[in-house]
Protein backbone atom coordinates (compact mmCIF):
# COMPACT_ATOMS: atom_id res chain seq x y z
CA UNK A 1 0.00 0.00 0.00
CA UNK A 2 1.28 3.53 -0.87
CA UNK A 3 1.27 6.36 1.33
CA UNK A 4 2.42 8.82 -0.82
CA UNK A 5 2.33 9.64 -4.36
CA UNK A 6 5.35 9.26 -6.20
CA UNK A 7 6.05 9.90 -9.65
CA UNK A 8 9.05 9.21 -11.71
CA UNK A 9 11.49 12.08 -12.93
CA UNK A 10 13.27 11.37 -16.30
CA UNK A 11 17.44 11.00 -15.97
CA UNK A 12 18.77 14.00 -17.61
CA UNK A 13 19.81 13.82 -20.79
CA UNK A 14 23.58 15.73 -19.71
CA UNK A 15 24.87 14.69 -16.31
CA UNK A 16 26.71 16.43 -13.78
CA UNK A 17 30.26 14.76 -12.91
CA UNK A 18 32.94 16.19 -9.85
CA UNK A 19 35.39 17.42 -12.80
CA UNK A 20 32.13 20.64 -13.59
CA UNK A 21 31.57 24.04 -11.79
CA UNK A 22 28.25 24.53 -10.31
CA UNK A 23 26.41 27.92 -9.28
CA UNK A 24 23.07 28.00 -6.84
CA UNK A 25 20.79 31.09 -7.09
CA UNK A 26 17.78 32.38 -5.36
CA UNK A 27 15.98 30.93 -2.17
CA UNK A 28 16.81 29.76 0.78
CA UNK A 29 16.18 25.98 -0.47
CA UNK A 30 18.76 26.57 -3.31
CA UNK A 31 21.19 26.87 -0.35
CA UNK A 32 20.18 23.76 0.94
CA UNK A 33 20.80 21.79 -2.01
CA UNK A 34 23.82 23.80 -2.78
CA UNK A 35 25.26 23.41 0.73
CA UNK A 36 24.62 19.75 0.48
CA UNK A 37 26.66 19.61 -2.71
CA UNK A 38 29.34 21.55 -1.17
CA UNK A 39 29.01 19.29 1.79
CA UNK A 40 30.09 16.25 -0.37
CA UNK A 41 33.35 18.00 -2.40
CA UNK A 42 31.11 19.80 -5.64
CA UNK A 43 32.42 22.24 -7.17
CA UNK A 44 29.81 24.96 -6.21
CA UNK A 45 29.37 28.81 -5.64
CA UNK A 46 26.13 29.43 -3.62
CA UNK A 47 24.20 32.82 -3.63
CA UNK A 48 27.39 35.27 -4.08
CA UNK A 49 24.62 38.26 -3.28
CA UNK A 50 23.19 36.37 -0.39
CA UNK A 51 19.27 34.46 -0.65
CA UNK A 52 16.92 35.82 -3.04
CA UNK A 53 13.22 34.92 -3.78
CA UNK A 54 11.87 36.81 -6.68
CA UNK A 55 12.83 36.41 -10.54
CA UNK A 56 13.25 39.92 -10.98
CA UNK A 57 16.07 40.47 -8.04
CA UNK A 58 17.68 37.21 -9.20
CA UNK A 59 17.80 38.73 -12.83
CA UNK A 60 19.28 41.99 -11.58
CA UNK A 61 22.22 39.95 -9.78
CA UNK A 62 22.51 37.97 -12.69
CA UNK A 63 23.11 40.80 -15.38
CA UNK A 64 25.75 42.37 -12.92
CA UNK A 65 27.51 38.80 -13.19
CA UNK A 66 27.33 38.47 -16.66
CA UNK A 67 28.13 42.27 -17.52
CA UNK A 68 31.65 42.32 -14.70
CA UNK A 69 29.53 45.12 -12.67
CA UNK A 70 31.40 46.43 -9.99
CA UNK A 71 29.91 48.70 -7.12
CA UNK A 72 30.62 51.81 -5.99
CA UNK A 73 30.41 53.01 -2.40
CA UNK A 74 27.76 55.26 -3.52
CA UNK A 75 25.15 52.52 -3.68
CA UNK A 76 25.59 51.51 0.16
CA UNK A 77 22.98 52.81 2.74
CA UNK A 78 23.10 52.97 6.46
CA UNK A 79 20.58 51.26 8.22
CA UNK A 80 20.51 49.23 11.66
CA UNK A 81 23.85 50.52 12.65
CA UNK A 82 25.39 48.71 9.32
CA UNK A 83 25.91 49.73 5.51
CA UNK A 84 23.52 47.32 3.44
CA UNK A 85 22.57 47.23 -0.37
CA UNK A 86 19.57 46.89 -2.29
CA UNK A 87 20.64 43.49 -4.17
CA UNK A 88 22.31 42.05 -1.11
CA UNK A 89 21.37 39.75 2.29
CA UNK A 90 21.88 41.02 5.15
CA UNK A 91 24.38 38.56 6.24
CA UNK A 92 26.54 40.89 3.56
CA UNK A 93 25.97 43.94 5.33
CA UNK A 94 28.99 45.30 7.44
CA UNK A 95 30.04 47.83 9.70
CA UNK A 96 32.57 49.16 7.87
CA UNK A 97 31.34 50.93 4.67
CA UNK A 98 34.72 50.61 2.33
CA UNK A 99 35.44 46.88 3.61
CA UNK A 100 31.39 46.07 2.91
CA UNK A 101 31.81 47.49 -0.74
CA UNK A 102 35.09 45.64 -1.05
CA UNK A 103 33.35 42.26 -0.06
CA UNK A 104 30.26 42.76 -2.11
CA UNK A 105 32.55 43.61 -5.13
CA UNK A 106 34.67 40.71 -4.31
CA UNK A 107 31.73 38.47 -4.96
CA UNK A 108 30.54 40.40 -8.22
CA UNK A 109 33.95 39.43 -10.02
CA UNK A 110 34.03 35.98 -8.60
CA UNK A 111 30.46 35.25 -9.75
CA UNK A 112 31.42 36.75 -13.38
CA UNK A 113 34.68 34.73 -13.08
CA UNK A 114 32.86 31.59 -12.42
CA UNK A 115 30.10 32.01 -14.90
CA UNK A 116 32.55 32.23 -17.81
CA UNK A 117 33.17 28.61 -17.35
CA UNK A 118 30.55 27.07 -15.44
CA UNK A 119 28.68 23.95 -16.18
CA UNK A 120 25.60 24.41 -14.61
CA UNK A 121 23.59 27.24 -13.34
CA UNK A 122 20.92 26.63 -11.00
CA UNK A 123 18.23 29.09 -10.35
CA UNK A 124 15.68 28.67 -7.73
CA UNK A 125 12.33 31.22 -7.63
CA UNK A 126 10.57 31.66 -4.29
CA UNK A 127 7.82 33.55 -4.85
CA UNK A 128 6.46 36.33 -7.94
CA UNK A 129 5.96 38.52 -5.32
CA UNK A 130 8.61 41.85 -5.06
CA UNK A 131 9.02 45.46 -3.72
CA UNK A 132 10.08 48.61 -4.88
CA UNK A 133 11.79 51.30 -3.24
CA UNK A 134 8.67 54.25 -3.01
CA UNK A 135 11.00 57.22 -3.30
CA UNK A 136 12.72 55.85 -6.90
CA UNK A 137 11.03 52.69 -8.26
CA UNK A 138 14.40 50.64 -7.59
CA UNK A 139 13.62 46.60 -6.94
CA UNK A 140 15.01 45.78 -4.15
CA UNK A 141 16.04 41.82 -3.01
CA UNK A 142 16.20 42.60 0.93
CA UNK A 143 13.96 45.26 2.79
CA UNK A 144 16.65 45.10 5.53
CA UNK A 145 14.02 46.56 8.50
CA UNK A 146 13.52 49.32 7.05
CA UNK A 147 9.47 50.58 7.36
CA UNK A 148 7.35 49.25 5.19
CA UNK A 149 5.96 52.42 4.40
CA UNK A 150 8.89 52.79 2.39
CA UNK A 151 8.15 50.09 -0.42
CA UNK A 152 5.49 49.00 -2.47
CA UNK A 153 4.62 45.44 -3.10
CA UNK A 154 4.17 44.39 -6.81
CA UNK A 155 3.37 40.62 -8.28
CA UNK A 156 4.79 39.69 -11.12
CA UNK A 157 3.31 37.73 -14.43
CA UNK A 158 4.23 35.13 -15.95
CA UNK A 159 4.79 37.16 -19.15
CA UNK A 160 7.46 39.67 -17.40
CA UNK A 161 9.32 36.38 -16.15
CA UNK A 162 9.79 34.95 -19.13
CA UNK A 163 10.61 38.20 -21.57
CA UNK A 164 13.40 38.61 -18.49
CA UNK A 165 14.94 35.40 -18.54
CA UNK A 166 14.88 35.15 -22.26
CA UNK A 167 16.79 37.94 -22.65
CA UNK A 168 19.26 36.79 -19.53
CA UNK A 169 19.35 33.26 -20.53
CA UNK A 170 20.44 34.61 -24.49
CA UNK A 171 23.43 36.56 -22.44
CA UNK A 172 24.31 33.77 -20.65
CA UNK A 173 24.99 31.54 -23.53
CA UNK A 174 27.04 34.44 -25.25
CA UNK A 175 29.38 34.53 -22.06
CA UNK A 176 29.56 30.80 -21.64
CA UNK A 177 27.96 28.89 -24.50
CA UNK A 178 28.19 25.28 -22.80
CA UNK A 179 26.37 26.92 -19.50
CA UNK A 180 23.22 24.46 -18.72
CA UNK A 181 20.65 25.63 -16.47
CA UNK A 182 18.44 24.11 -13.86
CA UNK A 183 14.94 25.84 -13.22
CA UNK A 184 13.63 24.73 -9.89
CA UNK A 185 10.46 26.28 -7.73
CA UNK A 186 11.07 26.68 -3.79
CA UNK A 187 8.18 24.60 -2.21
CA UNK A 188 8.49 27.39 0.74
CA UNK A 189 5.08 28.61 1.33
CA UNK A 190 5.20 32.40 2.11
CA UNK A 191 2.63 32.66 4.56
CA UNK A 192 3.34 36.49 5.04
CA UNK A 193 1.44 36.85 1.85
CA UNK A 194 -1.60 34.60 2.49
CA UNK A 195 -2.85 30.99 0.98
CA UNK A 196 -4.05 32.14 -1.51
CA UNK A 197 -1.68 34.79 -2.46
CA UNK A 198 0.95 32.43 -2.17
CA UNK A 199 -0.31 29.28 -4.54
CA UNK A 200 -1.07 32.35 -6.95
CA UNK A 201 2.45 33.30 -6.94
CA UNK A 202 3.64 29.91 -7.42
CA UNK A 203 1.79 29.23 -9.89
CA UNK A 204 3.03 31.67 -12.34
CA UNK A 205 6.40 30.76 -11.49
CA UNK A 206 5.76 27.45 -12.45
CA UNK A 207 3.80 28.47 -15.56
CA UNK A 208 7.32 30.89 -16.28
CA UNK A 209 9.96 28.09 -15.68
CA UNK A 210 8.07 25.25 -18.04
CA UNK A 211 7.99 28.37 -21.24
CA UNK A 212 11.41 28.97 -20.52
CA UNK A 213 12.79 25.13 -20.75
CA UNK A 214 10.52 24.60 -23.66
CA UNK A 215 12.05 27.16 -25.41
CA UNK A 216 15.79 26.31 -24.34
CA UNK A 217 17.33 22.91 -25.26
CA UNK A 218 20.32 23.34 -22.45
CA UNK A 219 17.47 24.97 -19.65
CA UNK A 220 15.94 21.78 -17.50
CA UNK A 221 12.99 21.73 -14.87
CA UNK A 222 13.62 19.90 -11.48
CA UNK A 223 10.21 19.33 -10.01
CA UNK A 224 11.43 20.19 -6.42
CA UNK A 225 8.27 22.17 -5.48
CA UNK A 226 5.89 18.84 -6.03
CA UNK A 227 8.24 16.35 -4.69
CA UNK A 228 7.48 18.27 -1.72
CA UNK A 229 4.03 19.43 -2.06
CA UNK A 230 2.76 16.43 -3.79
CA UNK A 231 4.95 13.29 -2.94
CA UNK A 232 5.72 14.07 0.68
CA UNK A 233 2.41 15.96 1.12
CA UNK A 234 2.60 16.22 4.89
CA UNK A 235 3.58 18.59 7.50
CA UNK A 236 5.57 15.94 9.10
CA UNK A 237 8.32 16.93 6.28
CA UNK A 238 8.29 20.49 7.35
CA UNK A 239 9.73 22.06 10.44
CA UNK A 240 7.57 23.80 13.42
CA UNK A 241 6.65 26.49 11.32
CA UNK A 242 4.90 24.54 9.14
CA UNK A 243 6.51 27.06 5.78
CA UNK A 244 10.22 25.26 5.47
CA UNK A 245 10.91 21.89 4.15
CA UNK A 246 12.63 19.70 7.16
CA UNK A 247 16.01 18.28 6.48
CA UNK A 248 14.57 14.86 5.98
CA UNK A 249 12.45 16.81 2.89
CA UNK A 250 15.46 18.49 1.79
CA UNK A 251 17.49 14.85 1.65
CA UNK A 252 14.36 13.21 0.01
CA UNK A 253 14.42 16.20 -3.25
CA UNK A 254 18.48 15.77 -3.20
CA UNK A 255 18.54 12.00 -3.25
CA UNK A 256 15.99 12.29 -6.41
CA UNK A 257 18.12 15.09 -7.99
CA UNK A 258 20.87 12.71 -7.86
CA UNK A 259 19.29 9.83 -9.30
CA UNK A 260 18.38 11.87 -12.26
CA UNK A 261 21.31 14.07 -12.84
CA UNK A 262 24.47 12.38 -11.61
CA UNK A 263 26.17 10.16 -14.13
CA UNK A 264 27.87 6.97 -12.74
CA UNK A 265 31.17 7.37 -11.99
CA UNK A 266 30.04 10.89 -9.81
CA UNK A 267 27.47 8.29 -7.90
CA UNK A 268 30.09 5.95 -7.50
CA UNK A 269 32.63 9.12 -6.26
CA UNK A 270 30.09 9.98 -4.24
CA UNK A 271 29.16 6.98 -2.07
CA UNK A 272 32.81 7.56 -1.04
CA UNK A 273 32.96 10.82 -0.10
CA UNK A 274 29.82 10.26 1.94
CA UNK A 275 31.47 7.00 4.05
CA UNK A 276 33.95 9.59 4.72
CA UNK A 277 31.93 13.03 5.80
CA UNK A 278 30.08 10.41 7.77
CA UNK A 279 32.96 9.47 9.55
CA UNK A 280 34.32 12.73 10.03
CA UNK A 281 31.41 13.68 11.55
CA UNK A 282 31.70 11.41 14.46
CA UNK A 283 31.80 12.10 17.89
CA UNK A 284 34.73 11.28 19.36
CA UNK A 285 34.60 10.83 23.26
CA UNK A 286 38.41 9.57 23.49
CA UNK A 287 40.52 10.85 21.54
CA UNK A 288 43.85 10.08 22.53
CA UNK A 289 43.18 6.35 22.91
CA UNK A 290 45.28 3.84 20.83
CA UNK A 291 42.04 2.69 18.81
CA UNK A 292 41.26 5.99 17.90
CA UNK A 293 44.49 7.50 16.97
CA UNK A 294 44.64 4.07 14.82
CA UNK A 295 41.81 5.14 12.86
CA UNK A 296 42.24 8.78 12.56
CA UNK A 297 45.69 7.47 10.63
CA UNK A 298 43.28 5.31 8.53
CA UNK A 299 41.19 8.22 7.82
CA UNK A 300 43.50 10.26 6.98
CA UNK A 301 44.97 7.95 4.43
CA UNK A 302 41.53 7.44 2.87
CA UNK A 303 41.38 10.71 1.82
CA UNK A 304 44.83 10.77 0.72
CA UNK A 305 44.19 7.86 -1.91
CA UNK A 306 40.60 9.95 -3.07
CA UNK A 307 42.94 12.75 -3.76
CA UNK A 308 45.23 10.14 -5.58
CA UNK A 309 42.58 8.51 -7.49
CA UNK A 310 40.19 11.77 -8.44
CA UNK A 311 43.12 14.89 -8.53
CA UNK A 312 40.10 16.99 -9.60
CA UNK A 313 38.27 16.87 -5.98
CA UNK A 314 39.39 19.64 -3.51
CA UNK A 315 39.93 17.30 -0.46
CA UNK A 316 42.78 19.57 1.12
CA UNK A 317 40.72 20.85 4.09
CA UNK A 318 39.86 17.42 5.69
CA UNK A 319 43.60 16.35 5.02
Amino acid sequence: MNFHLQFPIHPYKEKINYRQSLVFMGSCFAENIGDIMERYKFNTLINPCGIAYNPASIAISLRKFISGYQMPTTELFSANEVWNSWEHSGEQSGIDKSLTCESMNYGYSTAHNVLKSADWLFITFGSAHYYKRVENGQIVSNCHKVPQKEFTKHLLSVEEIVTDYTEIVSQLKELNPALKLVFTVSPVRYKRDGVVENNRSKARLIEAVHQLTEQNDKAYYFPAYELVIDDLRDYRFFKEDLVHPSSQAIQYVFEKLKEAIFDDETNAIFMKIQQLVSNQNHHVLHPDTPANIKFTASFNNRWHLLKKEFPFIAVDDEI
